[in-house]
């Protein structure tokens, strides 16, 4: 089994003790500093528009290569634009989408850490069997049934993320009683459901802007701490989007600055994973959180 190490950040420092290693397909990754996921989106409409690439294999080899020579350790590959409000897709279509490029990426960058951002069973399968390491799943197994089952029975890990609802009305269900106490609850019921289907390694996405308003994204990033009595690495995915720049009066072009803002908090918070549109300034935020707190 190849063992890959990263160097540590401050888990030994939270009240409770984060898991530190994932393992994909005989590999064991070690978590020891925050890691950096690239965003690679093979769609025409995702909100930032500079993240589109173009579906030209050449260019797409060519971002993937960017992003990891600046240090990202995750390259997620996604083919289905989960903006609010965005147009559905066929399966197919997004089988004909993300397919390619990951046998592609895989072939270009043989080692390179692969997940593949999807909520349906048929491409996770695919996609995994097409060189793909990891499932990162916006619904948490909520749009597809099958989906947590399926990721046992592959025995990769699995991003599990909180949503309401799905990404053309998720806008509309932002009501909660108790928004920590209730994310918390659907987190404990769907690690028990990972558990009893075989899923070793779940990583935590909270979920920023799918079906919170302003307000309750920014309170959870300053309550994120409550998220590690989890023992689960910790995503965060607050990159350019709206909860930045609607607080700023700019647009997800000019978000840069504030998204390094939001990640440096998350950082000090505990984050494990950023998951980012520019991954050379989200290393650069964690070069300056780890001189100051490593």
């Amino acid at each position: 089994m190849a063992v890959h190490l990263y160097h540590n950040h401050r888990f030994e420092d939270t009240l409770f003790p984060v898991k530190k290693t994932l393992q994909s397909k005989g590999n064991l990754y070690v978590i020891e500093e925050p890691w950096v996921m690239g965003i690679l989106n093979i769609t025409p409409d995702s909100f930032y528009k500079k993240s589109r690439i173009p579906l030209k294999n050449s260019a797409i080899i060519k971002k993937a290569g960017e992003m990891l020579g600046n240090g990202a350790k995750i390259l997620d590959i996604g083919g289905y634009s989960t903006r609010p409000g965005a147009t559905p897709l066929s399966i197919q279509e997004e089988l004909n989408r993300v397919i390619p490029v990951i046998t592609s990426i895989r072939e270009a960058f043989p080692n390179a850490l692969l997940s593949v951002d999807t909520f349906r069973h048929q491409v996770a399968e695919k996609a995994i069997e097409s060189g793909a390491d990891i499932i990162n799943d916006i619904s948490g197994g909520q749009l597809d049934p099958e989906m947590v089952k399926k990721v046992g029975n592959m025995g990769v890990p699995y991003i599990c993320m909180h949503m309401k609802g799905n990404p053309q009305n998720m806008q509309r269900l932002t009501h909660y009683e108790e928004l920590e106490k209730e994310i918390l609850g659907f987190f404990s019921n769907k690690l028990k459901v990972c558990r009893e289907a075989g899923i070793k390694d779940v990583i935590v996405d909270l979920g920023f802007g799918f079906a919170k308003t302003m307000d309750q994204n920014y309170q959870l990033l300053k309550q994120l701490p409550l998220f590690s009595q989890l023992g689960l690495p910790i995503l965060v995915g607050v990159s350019r989007k709206s909860m930045i720049y609607k607080l700023l009066g700019t647009g997800a072009e000019e978000a840069l600055n504030g998204t390094t803002a939001a990640h440096v908090i998350a950082l000090v918070q505990g984050a494990s994973i950023l998951r980012v549109h520019d991954v050379k300034e989200a290393i650069e935020a964690i070069e300056i959180y780890k001189k100051v707190y490593a």
